[in-house]
């Protein structure tokens, strides 16, 4: 994907994704066009961009798909975009930003843990609008 598809959220949707709990993936099916099932994911906002990890670590379906296609659709908050999602290394200074925003945002839930753990860590990805034409 060339990243000149890359757009940017605005101030009014990253307010809206922050304080939202309802963020559905889907990524491209391997045609390229038709989208994949809707997947709830939880979702944090740092900085300018909005962040996702997976649950189940790498295997998950959903993180596949992601880095395959690089790109797919997101509904949150009302909010519906195509979306283009890049990998975050493990290594990644954001990621201890992330892991912040993740304590934060859903404090107190029992799946806290393993959304910092390094099985969800390594499956993260950011996710930025793709540029409308």
């Amino acid at each position: 994907m060339k990243t000149g598809k890359v757009g940017h959220w605005t101030g009014e949707e990253l307010a809206r994704i922050a304080q939202a709990d309802d963020l559905h993936v889907s990524p491209f099916r391997e045609d390229g066009v038709t989208y994949g099932t809707p997947t709830w994911v939880w979702c944090v906002v740092v900085g300018e961009a909005v962040y996702a990890r997976a649950y189940h670590g790498g295997r998950s379906s959903w993180y596949q798909a992601a880095l395959k296609q690089g790109a797919g659709r997101v509904r949150v908050a009302g909010i519906v975009r195509a979306a283009v999602f890049l990998p975050v290394p493990q290594e990644d200074p954001v990621q201890e930003a992330i892991d912040g925003a993740y304590r934060e945002k859903y404090q107190g839930s029992p799946y806290l843990e393993a959304m910092l753990s390094p099985r969800a860590r390594v499956a993260t990805v950011c996710i930025l609008p793709m540029k409308e034409e």
